[in-house]
């Protein structure tokens, strides 16, 4: 359910709950995408609010709506590569696995296939790789 997203808690039980819905969970705050603890979610919760609330938390600010409109669904790897590359203004193959959690030496082909999957939804002009660069360009 949250596969993909990094996500940091302190506490212990927080931690537990979010690797059994599928979340990476960091040792520290610094490598993660969100700081639950910091998101002051009031108890009690379900998991559909908790996944609501990570994914806004993600999308901080508001990149996905500005850009598709409000309705827009992306899967999570989607949302991420159009975040990072929006904000960035432009990335690396490299750079953005990196960025998405993998080794920048890993033989993994998810992130070409993210942003192969993003250019057939929205056409190839939508993500453009400019010497290399990859980076957001036009709907």
């Amino acid at each position: 359910m949250l596969k993909g997203i990094r996500v940091y808690s302190a506490d212990a039980v927080w931690r537990d709950i979010l690797r059994d819905l599928g979340a990476m969970v960091p040792d520290t705050p610094s490598s993660a995408e969100i700081n639950l603890d910091s998101l002051n979610i009031s108890m009690p919760v379900s998991v559909i609010e908790l996944k609501a609330a990570l994914i806004d938390a993600a999308d901080s600010s508001g990149i996905i709506s500005k850009l598709f409109g409000s309705n827009a669904r992306l899967s999570n790897l989607h949302a991420q590569v159009v975040v990072r590359l929006y904000k960035s203004g432009g990335m690396t193959a490299n750079e953005l696995k990196t960025a998405l959690g993998y080794s920048a030496d890993a033989t993994t082909h998810t992130v070409n296939t993210a942003i192969y999957q993003l250019r057939k939804m929205y056409g190839h002009d939508f993500i453009i790789n400019d010497g290399g660069i990859y980076r957001i360009g036009k709907l």
